[in-house]
């Protein structure tokens, strides 16, 4: 048996602007992860700039940090076995146009650059994401 980890997930502001936030949390149940904290918020810019810390100083980066902040997202943390690869998934690849069908990314999105969701990468990345949106967790 696999030990229990925890990822951090962000609906990104299309995904609650489309009213997906239940279809895709949703889907995160299906799979049997637990939500162990959520909130929807709007991101201000220095949450943005942690978060996207490494991207920071790349050309496509002020695009990112304006899009993360341009309006209401919802922040939220998994936890199950293999949690960060049963996420991404899910969530299918990063390129929305060449998403899996079955996938959110496949069956909602078209756009890379609105490809509306994110999730921790590895352990580290998402303890290190977790203590930025939720350090009270």
């Amino acid at each position: 048996m696999t030990a229990s980890q925890r990822t951090l997930v962000l609906l990104k502001p299309d995904a609650v602007e489309r009213r997906l936030v239940g279809e895709i949390v949703s889907r995160y149940e299906a799979k049997g992860l637990r939500i162990v904290a959520l909130e929807l918020r709007t991101a201000d810019v220095a949450t943005a700039q942690a978060h996207y810390a490494e991207h920071v100083g790349r050309d496509y980066y002020p695009g990112l940090e304006q899009f993360v902040t341009s309006g209401p997202l919802v922040s939220l943390v998994l936890e199950g076995e293999c949690a960060i690869e049963a996420v991404r998934s899910l969530h299918g690849i990063t390129d929305s146009a060449v998403a899996a069908p079955g996938t959110i990314r496949g069956d909602f999105s078209l756009f890379t650059n609105r490809n509306l969701v994110h999730a921790s990468d590895a352990p580290e990345s998402a303890e290190r994401e977790i203590a930025i949106w939720f350090p009270n967790l």
